[in-house]
């Protein structure tokens, strides 16, 4: 059996693209991936000279690339003044109610519902003064009226005498007890009032208790709040560098992959194809024909019939 191969070839200028891409291919995976510069690539222990100069080419292809694309590298925008004076009164606040917790507590006593201090601490420091003048001027009332009653016991003869000393003696015994309770009234009601004041301190005390934690809690929400603006900040600038970097380390392959896709593209145009055609052996009876027609055919030619 006979075999006959027809071949069309593409255009020349396309097999040179074919031929180059495929050598670019096989060159590019001898090339180590760095996404470093000099300044970041040190020989490995064990690593040859020649693997730690390949690295060290890479690494300076790498710095050429990433100054070329620093046109095109994502950015991230900084925060604005307005964000900046925000997180600035934020955190100005956090603690500002320290000063006037501390404030009241220089207000209550020292012992205020602990148990420890005495009721003296919150008796007003003019409590005493009001006492003196309070007795004072019941002793000079007291002076006054026993004058009066000197008087009458000499306008009545009677000054001097037994009666008279008896109702002196009743009158001063009267008086001392009037006075006595007078200076218990008005120490009794100083008492009530530092009792009254060290359980309004109490309860200020506890007031300040519950309020402090809910204060700090909301500075906690303040500075969580802020912390998390710089750190999505931070974060986005970041990946912006490690995109940048992306670029650089990767933007070799990305141009071979480019390249392939147009060289793919040209090949579809200018397709190479292959044309086998088969052809029996011809049979016995067949060459027997063939050959009986072509000795007819000479035959016929040189008798002229």
């Amino acid at each position: 059996m006979a075999v006959t191969e027809t071949r069309t070839r593409p255009p020349q200028f396309i097999e040179d693209i074919g031929v180059d891409l495929s050598k670019s291919l096989v060159a590019s995976t001898g090339v180590p991936t760095v996404s470093v510069g000099l300044s970041g690539i040190s020989q490995r222990p064990g690593e040859s000279a020649a693997d730690f100069k390949a690295r060290q080419t890479a690494a300076k292809a790498f710095e050429t690339r990433k100054e070329s694309l620093a046109g095109v590298a994502p950015k991230v925008a900084g925060q604005d003044q307005l964000q900046k004076d925000a997180a600035a009164l934020a955190k100005s606040g956090v603690g500002a109610y320290k000063p006037y917790v501390a404030g009241a507590e220089q207000l209550m006593g020292a012992g205020a519902g602990t148990g420890a201090g005495s009721i003296s601490e919150y008796m007003s420091p003019y409590q005493q003064q009001v006492i003196d003048v309070s007795l004072q001027e019941f002793d000079r009332n007291t002076g006054i009226n026993r004058q009066k009653m000197r008087d009458q016991a000499i306008q009545a003869g009677a000054f001097g005498g037994g009666r008279d000393q008896v109702m002196q003696s009743e009158y001063q015994l009267g008086s001392d007890r009037e006075r006595a309770l007078l200076q218990a009234n008005l120490l009794q009601q100083g008492f009530q009032q530092a009792q009254q004041a060290r359980g309004q301190d109490f309860e200020r005390q506890k007031g300040l208790a519950s309020m402090v934690p809910g204060l700090q809690r909301e500075d906690i929400k303040t500075l969580g709040s802020v912390g998390a603006v710089n750190q999505a900040q931070e974060q986005a600038r970041l990946d912006a560098e490690r995109e940048a970097a992306r670029q650089a380390t990767f933007l070799p392959q990305e141009n071979l992959s480019r390249y392939a896709g147009q060289v793919a593209g040209l090949m579809g145009g200018y397709p190479g194809q292959t044309q086998s055609t088969n052809v029996p052996n011809p049979s016995p009876m067949q060459n027997a024909l063939t050959m009986g027609t072509g000795l007819a055919g000479i035959y016929g030619s040189l008798t002229g019939k």
